[in-house]
């Protein structure tokens, strides 16, 4: 599981998009691609974003990459790119988070203002790491995730009882067995001796 990237972006009355900020992690491709990679997701996120409307989120597949954009009520826009296995849930709980924040930081007539470098939100980058793994930044996930575990040593235990149970089971066998043939050599210990008597 692994996020990208997070943009926030404002969508214009017009329906063209600006770039207010974004942050990337992009070490798990080669040098010499990131700038293109940087490039596609710089694209894709104005184009998802054009293409959704007000007040509605959407998860859209590409490759093996997952974009899932919220468009507010107040155009204020955040994606995120991820890898097909981040939790769907989970990158829409950081969108949220991101997008109340810097609305709290940037009043809105600011987001429309905004020249070509954006507007400053040194805080994104802290999310992108923090968020890396769902488990740990997202209450919920944790959660289920603990159940998963507890349901594996749960699992593991029931299937280590019966196991046990079988064995016992084989104990008692063994010892029905041992009795049976104790039976047997105390007679056959008691004839043998019995043929023996001192006088």
């Amino acid at each position: 599981m692994r996020l990208y990237s997070i943009t926030i972006l404002y969508k214009g009355v017009d329906g063209k998009v600006k770039k207010l900020c974004a942050t990337s992690d992009l070490s798990s491709f080669g040098y010499f691609q990131r700038s293109s990679v940087q490039e596609f997701m710089d694209f894709t996120s104005k184009i998802i974003t054009e293409r959704t409307n007000v007040a509605q989120r959407q998860s859209v597949k590409e490759q093996e990459y997952m974009c899932h954009v919220y468009v507010r009520s107040d155009s204020l826009s955040g994606v995120i790119i991820s890898d097909h296995e981040y939790p769907q849930r989970v990158s829409f709980t950081l969108l949220n988070k991101v997008l109340d924040e810097f609305a709290a930081k940037h009043a809105s007539f600011q987001w429309s203002a905004a020249g070509d470098s954006g507007l400053p939100y040194p805080e994104l980058p802290d999310f992108l790491s923090k968020y890396q793994n769902p488990r740990e930044a997202d209450a919920m996930t944790k959660i289920q995730s603990d159940l998963d575990e507890t349901k594996i040593i749960l699992h593991n235990t029931i299937e280590a009882v019966l196991a046990r149970g079988e064995k016992l089971d084989e104990l008692v066998e063994k010892s029905e067995g041992l009795s049976m043939q104790s039976k047997a050599f105390y007679k056959t210990a008691k004839k043998t001796n019995s043929c023996c008597t001192l006088l």
